[in-house]
């Protein structure tokens, strides 16, 4: 019996690749696109699925999308947190709604152009999740909220290629998106982001303070501004000072010099396992605060229902809202979302 997987389609060339990639593999291969935010989205997949010749469905989800991602996306940003909405819309919509919908409509799995890989461990009677082969691609960090019962529905065929690679497939099947640019950070926001919240969320000016206290300037409201963050402050301090500390309570942004960003752990709320279903004593592991941050060794254990992060060294600019995310080698062991920093003894 042929296995029906569909394809998680957005018209660029990864989740184009992917597609004839599943075809020429045997599947019977349905591509699916959800419309979040821009409409145009669903056109571009649409003949991207003509041109490779597998059935299309569009799936409108801005509702959905505007209440799990949307609105998360501009409170995190009113409660002094960095959000990271691609964790959100992995975990509820791309392999929650979408998954479902795939599921009803007689799909045996989901598929998409993330560059992870997904392997089945027989010794742990569990799924894995693990780093793409393309290491300046990798994805995984984005998708260490998934369950067992979603990874075992998932396929990444792109998992053990590189970008270049990808292109390169693309020229050979004369993909008309072939040399197509790479997709934005964020698919709802073009530009800054400021910008985009300024409609959006609660601004009310406060005071920008130093570690003492000392008010030494008027910030223009509290979604502005992150962690680790130098311009755009509009203070004249005779040295360059960053954001140190977020105070929602008191609508207070503290900022002083670079080293005091440098902290020793954290606690994380939600934690997910996807090595295990729960942490047991201590276990050493690398992990990374941001998606671009690099691996650092670190010792996790559960403290109440959060996970504690404890790093060999410090690390800089460790943010609230943000998801820290632990590795043993090459594969996830899971991960939480930024709750608290610790302080340095």
């Amino acid at each position: 019996m042929i296995m029906k997987v569909a394809i998680l389609m957005s018209g660029g060339v990864d989740s184009t690749v992917a597609a004839c990639l599943l075809k020429d593999e045997g599947f019977e291969v349905m591509g699916l696109t959800m419309v979040n935010w821009d409409i145009s989205v669903g056109e571009k997949a649409k003949k991207a699925a003509e041109y490779i010749g597998i059935e299309h469905k569009i799936v409108d989800m801005k509702k959905i999308f505007a209440e799990k991602v949307v609105d998360y996306f501009c409170r995190s940003y009113e409660m002094g947190e960095t959000p990271n909405p691609c964790v959100e819309c992995n975990k509820y919509i791309k392999f929650g709604t979408l998954l479902d919908i795939a599921l009803e409509s007689g799909c045996d799995k989901v598929a998409t152009g993330h560059y992870a890989r997904i392997e089945y461990n027989p010794e742990r009677q569990r799924y894995l999740l693990r780093k793409g082969e393309d290491k300046s691609k990798d994805q995984s960090y984005f998708l260490y909220g998934l369950k067992q019962k979603q990874l075992e529905r998932i396929l990444f065929p792109l998992g053990n290629l590189t970008k270049s690679k990808v292109r390169e497939i693309a020229r050979e099947y004369n993909l008309p998106v072939a040399e197509s640019k790479e997709s934005q950070e964020i698919c709802f926001i073009e530009g800054d982001y400021r910008e985009f919240l300024t409609d959006r969320v609660d601004l009310k000016p406060g005071d920008f303070v130093d570690l003492e206290g000392r008010v030494i300037g008027k910030h223009k409201g509290i979604p502005f501004y992150t962690v680790g963050q130098r311009k755009g402050l509009g203070l004249s301090m005779g040295k360059p000072v960053y954001v140190v500390k977020i105070d929602s309570e008191d609508n207070r942004i503290v900022v002083d010099e670079e080293r005091h960003l440098f902290k020793k752990g954290l606690y994380a709320k939600e934690p997910n396992f996807i090595m295990f279903d729960k942490l047991e004593g201590n276990m050493e592991v690398e992990a990374k605060v941001r998606y671009r941050a690099a691996l650092a060794p670190a010792v996790v254990s559960m403290e109440g229902e959060r996970l504690k992060v404890e790093f060999k060294e410090t690390q800089r600019a460790i943010t609230r809202g943000q998801s820290v995310v632990l590795y043993r080698g090459e594969y996830v062991v899971g991960g939480g979302i930024i709750d608290e920093v610790m302080q340095l003894a």
